[in-house]
């Protein structure tokens, strides 16, 4: 390991590591990838695959092998227009395939939601991670779920409307906000997460500035998580749909490394790999085992 110019942010420097289902993340040599599996029916990225656990648990194992380092498991969409689905709905589609992939990855595996309810029964089924897109506005006994549990929690920023006073100290400032409701719950500071949120609630120009400033997360001193993968925003800039966003992503992945993301949330987790690995080269000082100088 080759020291490197960036780090975790020096605002909070106890936060170092994070251990998740017998693995431990090393904040600030490496970035990591989290893997998006999405169990459901509607998936904006054109990937859900509700009903078919074993085709769920196929991805799993390919993203395992493919380099990622932690599985995110989501049963509700979040692409805009989409409908609701009640806690029992969600259980339905959610575990079932956390039965399965749980057992079979020697990765972690996250449970995407922001329902309490929700969060507990997957944790009980194997997640050991909690992904929260409402940052605990919805559900704040979310927070005492990963608390009893002694699991990490990652914090989203979400908002109904694109209206703001002040984009970054807005965002900021309800990330604050979402962090002080997981520490007064009992929610170790190493296991506090946070993610700006990119496309929930944002315009693309509020989205671009968002990756451009995107270091300025870092003076809330926690490991910053980042997800562009697919995302609306390449496709305005790109003039292109869904399926063929890869290289925008690629762009969004490698910047957001330069500018401080932790972790990267994708879709396309080999190609993505590399872009992480090739980043954290020139911008960490991370090397390959075996590395000849």
């Amino acid at each position: 390991m080759v020291q490197g110019p960036r780090g975790l942010s020096e605002e909070n420097p106890s936060i170092k590591v994070t251990r998740c289902g017998g693995q431990t993340f090393h904040w600030g040599e490496r970035t990591y990838v989290m893997g998006a599996v999405n169990v459901t029916p509607d998936s904006f990225s054109g990937d859900g695959i509700a009903g078919r656990p074993r085709e769920a648990l196929e991805l799993a194992l390919r993203f395992e092998a493919e380099g990622a380092d932690i599985i995110d498991v989501g049963a509700e969409s979040t692409r805009p227009g989409s409908a609701p689905v009640s806690v029992e709905e969600e259980l339905r589609r959610l575990l079932p395939m956390l039965e399965l992939i749980c057992p079979r990855v020697k990765i972690p595996v996250s449970v995407d939601t922001h329902k309490a309810e929700v969060a507990r029964q997957g944790v009980e089924v194997g997640a050991t991670m909690i992904n929260d897109i409402c940052g605990l506005k919805v559900d704040p006994e979310i927070a005492e779920v990963a608390a009893e549990n002694k699991v990490p929690l990652v914090v989203m920023h979400c908002q109904k409307t694109t209206e703001y006073f002040d984009l970054l100290p807005d965002i900021m400032m309800s990330l604050h906000t979402s962090v002080t409701l997981a520490l007064d719950a009992g929610v170790l500071p190493d296991n506090i997460i946070i993610d700006p949120g990119i496309g929930f609630g944002k315009t693309a120009d509020h989205n671009l500035e968002i990756l451009w400033r995107l270091d300025e997360f870092k003076t809330l001193g926690y490991p910053l998580l980042l997800g562009t993968s697919r995302k609306s925003t390449i496709g305005h800039v790109l003039g292109l749909p869904v399926d063929q966003r890869l290289e925008g992503t690629a762009a969004t992945v490698a910047l957001g490394i330069a500018r401080g993301a932790d972790m990267v949330r994708v879709h396309d987790v080999a190609q993505m790999v590399r872009v992480a690995r090739m980043s954290d080269a020139i911008v960490r000082g991370w090397r390959p085992e075996g590395w000849m100088k």
